[in-house]
């Protein structure tokens, strides 16, 4: 057992992307969670591929391709939050436009410019060509953003669960809430080089929505999503290390199946294991 689990540790490459893998594991649920208490976890499949033109422009500019995808992501986000306070459109059909029309324009991009940028690898991942200074890049956005969320959680707390009160308490709601957009496309960000753009809403919304299903307190809800998103990560490494199979859909599918589980054997809402309430005669 042992030899299996320090086998994969002989490589570098191996190294770097299970140091990526526990980041990315930790940072991912953390603030995924505040998606799911606002039902709001479509956003960040928005913002995954919202990124997509922003990389690619910066890369033909020869500009950070990660300033890019941030400064282009952030504008999806202001672009949806426009639409919804200047029009009838609800958020929902705000979001579908905004996703569609981003990531296309994306995909165009990377064609028009001639860049050499592997659309695959940025769909789909390549946490196996993860350097060094990839992961210091990774541990020190992780440790911004979690010191962010401890700093600031009573604040992000209260206008999570309700705005309108927040708001009405004096607390700077529309800074609190693009500082939360800023947080989730750095999260993003980070996460795209693990399982890509397509696959990094598995990490930021499947561990979180299981510890839904198992805990009522957010912080708690944040602490069991990041074990999970751990978990998963460097399981879904293993299986693709072992299975040679890719590595980003073995840790969606991971992911995946913690939900499953909690889904079917939760003590509260576990649809094989909750109380249900006797039928009158």
């Amino acid at each position: 057992m042992l030899d299996w689990l320090l086998e994969p540790l002989g490589y570098q490459f191996m190294r770097n992307a299970l140091a990526v893998g526990l980041l990315v594991g930790v940072l991912c649920p953390i603030v995924g969670s505040y998606l799911i208490v606002q039902r709001m976890a479509l956003l960040g499949d928005v913002i995954a591929h919202a990124v997509l033109p922003g990389l690619a422009i910066a890369n033909f500019l020869r500009f950070n391709i990660l300033l890019g995808s941030f400064v282009s992501g952030i504008f999806s986000t202001v672009l949806i939050a426009w639409i919804r306070t200047q029009t009838r459109v609800k958020v929902d059909a705000a979001m579908a436009l905004t996703f569609s029309s981003f990531f296309s324009l994306g995909v165009l991009l990377l064609r028009v410019l001639g860049s050499r940028l592997d659309l695959m690898a940025i769909l789909f991942g390549d946490i196996l060509s993860v350097s060094r200074a990839d992961v210091g890049r990774s541990l020190w956005v992780t440790l911004l953003l979690l010191l962010l969320v401890k700093l600031f959680y009573k604040e992000l707390l209260f206008y999570t669960f309700d705005p309108a009160a927040a708001e009405a308490a004096g607390l700077p709601v529309h800074t609190i809430y693009y500082g939360m957009m800023a947080a989730i496309t750095m999260t993003i960000i980070v996460g795209m080089q693990t399982v890509g753009v397509v696959l990094v809403i598995a990490l930021l919304v499947g561990p979180a929505t299981t510890a839904y299903l198992l805990v009522k307190q957010l912080h708690r809800m944040m602490l069991l999503g990041a074990l999970l998103g751990v978990i998963s990560s460097l399981g879904g490494m293993y299986i693709s290390y072992y299975l040679d199979v890719p590595s980003g859909p073995a840790i969606a599918l991971t992911s995946f199946a913690f939900f499953m589980l909690a889904l079917l054997f939760s003590p509260r809402q576990g649809i094989l294991t909750r109380r249900r309430p006797l039928r009158k005669p």
